[in-house]
């Protein structure tokens, strides 16, 4: 028998990442890697688990992450987006304890589009007086 997978699709800045969770004994990978070999930060390992400390959940399902765009710190904030979604997406009661610490809000800040003028967004060519 198939065991049930749930997904969810989480995002930030510019990386997109389609996360399947699966009970089992808390392996989590990314992009075939172990999580903790693919971030290389204990922030950003931190920030992956926690949808499962939020729930009290650690160590109890699987995760099978790909995600693509961005940088290291946009796809692991993809990641936990995606696992908190597809923990709600198993169980709806989880809405609650997710919603409320933020997690299942796709963060909207994304990079500003450089200006006419300017060297970046908001970053001015260097006055000179003389």
């Amino acid at each position: 028998m198939e065991q049930e997978r749930y997904y969810g699709t989480g995002k930030r800045k510019d990386a997109v990442a389609r996360v399947w969770v699966q009970s089992g004994a808390g392996e989590i990978t990314i992009n075939g890697k172990p999580y903790a070999e693919y971030l290389h930060r204990a922030r950003l390992e931190r920030m992956v688990l926690e949808p499962f400390i939020v729930t009290e959940l650690e160590g109890k399902y699987d995760v099978k992450a790909f995600v693509k765009g961005g940088g290291i710190g946009g796809q692991a904030g993809a990641v936990r987006h995606g696992i908190a979604k597809a923990l709600v997406v198993e169980d709806e009661t989880r809405r609650g304890a997710l919603g409320g610490a933020g997690l299942l809000t796709r963060d909207p800040r994304v990079k500003e589009r450089k200006h006419a003028g300017f060297r970046r967004a908001r970053r001015a060519k260097q006055f000179s007086k003389r």
